[in-house]
């Protein structure tokens, strides 16, 4: 029984590009490149090593660590790599932090702080990167300590990895969202619920 032509090939496309749709929103940021030396019998080897930031700007983002001979390759790889290991992150108002955190890598140490709109990204480098991927649009950040990029990047993933919203603790807590956020509008502090 003879095909269609292209029949088959209609699938696969189709397929490539549902892929392409996925990632067509994903944002890729290169946040560092560097040449290394591997030391052999006939003397050096260069290789580029790159570290990549990807993220959809909706609260998601990863980043990821490729090294090639050649700068493309060494850029596809990271990049690759920053895709399968993204992960999710709770934004206010799809614009900034819930709450204050702080990460740290080895001696990187950061700081992030959530801030009021029209505030921007006050971040610096690597920092920048990791925010703005993820699609944060006010936050003071401060990096203390080692300015290393991969240090840099990792402590932000860790002071993003325990930001948690109202919903995630009112779940853990097994109480309403209501109870625990909005009775600061009247201006009183709020009576701490006996626990029971």
């Amino acid at each position: 029984m003879a095909r269609e032509p292209g029949q088959r090939g209609d699938r696969r496309d189709r397929r490539e590009r549902d892929g392409d749709d996925r990632d067509s929103d994903i944002v890729e940021k290169l946040v560092h490149i560097n040449r290394v030396a591997a030391t052999v019998k006939g003397g050096r080897r260069f290789s580029f090593a790159a570290l990549m930031v990807v993220g959809d700007q909706k609260g998601r983002v990863g980043f990821g660590h490729g090294k090639a001979r050649e700068v493309p390759e060494a850029i596809r790889k990271a990049t690759e790599e920053a895709k399968k290991t993204m992960i999710r992150v709770p934004l206010r108002e799809s614009r900034t932090l819930h709450h204050d955190g702080a990460g740290r890598h080895g001696a990187g140490k950061v700081t992030l702080r959530s801030a009021p709109p029209g505030t921007g990204v006050i971040a610096g480098g690597p920092m920048r990167a990791v925010l703005e991927t993820l699609g944060v649009q006010d936050v003071v950040a401060k990096s203390v300590g080692s300015s290393n990029p991969y240090n840099m990047v990792r402590a932000t993933f860790d002071a993003l990895k325990v930001q948690s919203s109202p919903r995630q603790i009112a779940a853990k807590r097994g109480k309403k969202v209501s109870d625990i956020v909005g009775r600061r509008s009247d201006g009183a502090q709020a009576e701490p619920a006996a626990e029971g």
